[in-house]
């Protein structure tokens, strides 16, 4: 393949650029066959290409590409978080938001106490290392999670539950990695860069002020959408959403909370729907590339290296102990919050299964974590958490599926999706031609339905096509 590049970009560079693009997508896509066969998510696939198409394993993108497509994550965590913003209407979270808050901390800290506990009581790591390393398992990933919402069309009160403890969760983990990396690094005075007031307070600035400015974009998107036609709705939101990215960029910030706080504050002040639904059908080649992406960046490596700095013990197995205990403790803080809350009780068993996949986030403070803490343990820190990962988003999304499986959130089957009243005086017939009618409505009505956000997409297209016309025939222009 390299000799392939070689050839193409002796005629054309953005030719290299264009064949790596297309082969990612559309072996993404022709793996999603495969998953869908096996009932696993479109994630899992997703990440599957990525290891098999990567360096590791048949190498078919250009190296040159793939490392300059760093890009992807922050746009692909931009749509991601504005779609989670949607949730986070004032009148839910009224009614709901104190339980959120108790069960989004005891599934993000009970996580990260078991691993610290582990790693430095256990394992005998190193005090610094173990704390950044248990506030990075704080972090859920939601991308897969919404993913499989969406693919499963699945809704209730475990779907509320899981997306506002999947927004929140990351406001957690953003703040107590800033706790954390002061911390190694004032207990470790050996390091190359010294504890300073701003180590401390300076990221905490960065991310409140990335909160501000995604608060003055919410207003700026409902400014800038007014009396606009759903075509330029999506080129304005878009062009927002990226302008945001290279802020966030610039200010070296995850564009996860602002973003979200945007998205938040256009639904509370506009109550638009619409809008959201239209971004859901532009997203998925977006996300695709960014799965893909992520799992091209699997290195086994460096996993399986024995020349770490963390001692005796091998990275691997840190790695792997490091995967089940956030597994624990996410299930296990997530029944508990739930518990005191008093919520349903197959929302409080099925939770934790949601709460798996970790990606985005952890990587982007795993590499920020990586530079400031410098050398061969940053190098580490950094191993763990990208190869921990990979393996989350491949069990995470078919473990959330699971999750909203169990919980009852969706169905797999027409005789699921209908119930019937069984009384004394109905007959087993009886019972049975009840049934027979109400699968036979169903299926009508999955024949008629269409994906909302297909049809929010449409609208779009009728309305450009109706100021087109009325343009064409002199009538009043529209933009």
């Amino acid at each position: 393949m390299n000799e392939f590049y070689d050839t193409i970009r002796s005629h054309s560079e953005a030719g290299v650029v264009i064949i790596s693009l297309a082969i990612m997508l559309l072996c993404g896509f022709l793996m999603t066959r495969i998953t869908k066969k096996l009932k696993l998510p479109n994630v899992t696939a997703y990440i599957i290409v990525g290891i098999i198409i990567g360096p590791f394993a048949l190498n078919l993108i250009d190296g040159d590409v793939k490392s300059a497509m760093g890009f992807i994550t922050d746009i692909a965590l931009a749509f991601i978080a504005f779609s989670v913003g949607e949730f986070f209407k004032l009148s839910t979270l009224r009614k709901n938001g104190s339980k959120v808050i108790v069960i989004t901390l005891f599934e993000a800290l009970v996580a990260s106490l078991l691993i610290f506990i582990i790693m430095y009581f256990a394992c005998g790591l190193d005090l610094g290392f173990s704390l950044v390393l248990a506030a990075l398992a704080s972090a859920t990933a939601p991308a897969s999670t919404i993913m499989t919402i969406r693919q499963t069309k699945a809704k209730g009160d475990y779907v509320d539950t899981l997306l506002q403890v999947v927004a929140l969760d990351d406001v957690v983990s953003l703040i107590a990695y800033s706790v954390a990396i002061a911390l190694a690094l004032a207990v470790n005075p050996n390091n190359e860069t010294k504890l300073t007031a701003g180590t401390v307070i300076f990221p905490i600035l960065k991310n409140l002020l990335s909160i501000l400015i995604g608060f003055g974009f919410g207003f700026l998107l409902k400014l800038f959408l007014k009396k606009r036609n759903t075509d330029n709705r999506l080129i304005i939101s878009i062009a927002l959403l990226l302008a945001f990215c290279g802020i966030s960029t610039a200010l070296d910030a995850s564009p996860l909370l602002g973003c979200m706080i945007m998205g938040a504050t256009y639904i509370n002040i506009t109550d638009d729907e619409k809008l959201f639904k239209q971004l859901n059908y532009f997203s998925p080649p977006i996300l695709l590339l960014f799965f893909v992406y992520s799992g091209m960046n699997f290195d086994l490596n460096a996993l399986v290296s024995t020349d770490n700095s963390l001692g005796s013990i091998p990275l691997i197995w840190i790695g792997v102990i490091y995967f089940f205990v956030r597994i624990v403790g996410k299930y296990l803080g997530a029944f508990v919050g739930c518990l005191i809350t008093k919520k349903p009780i197959r929302t409080r068993n099925f939770l934790g299964l949601a709460l798996i996949p970790q990606a985005g986030v952890a990587i982007g403070l795993a590499a920020l974590g990586a530079r400031t803490l410098g050398g061969e343990i940053g190098s580490d820190l950094q191993t763990i958490i990208l190869a921990s990962s990979v393996l989350y988003e491949m069990i995470g999304p078919a473990c959330a599926k699971l999750g909203l499986y169990l919980s009852k959130s969706y169905a797999n089957t027409l005789e699921e999706k209908v119930s019937v009243d069984i009384t004394p005086e109905k007959s087993n017939l009886d019972l049975l031609i009840e049934r027979i009618n109400l699968i036979q409505e169903e299926i009508q009505k999955d024949k008629e339905a269409i994906d909302p956000d297909e049809e929010a997409f449409d609208e779009a297209i009728r309305i450009q096509d109706k100021a087109l016309t009325l343009e064409e025939n002199g009538g009043m222009k529209h933009d």
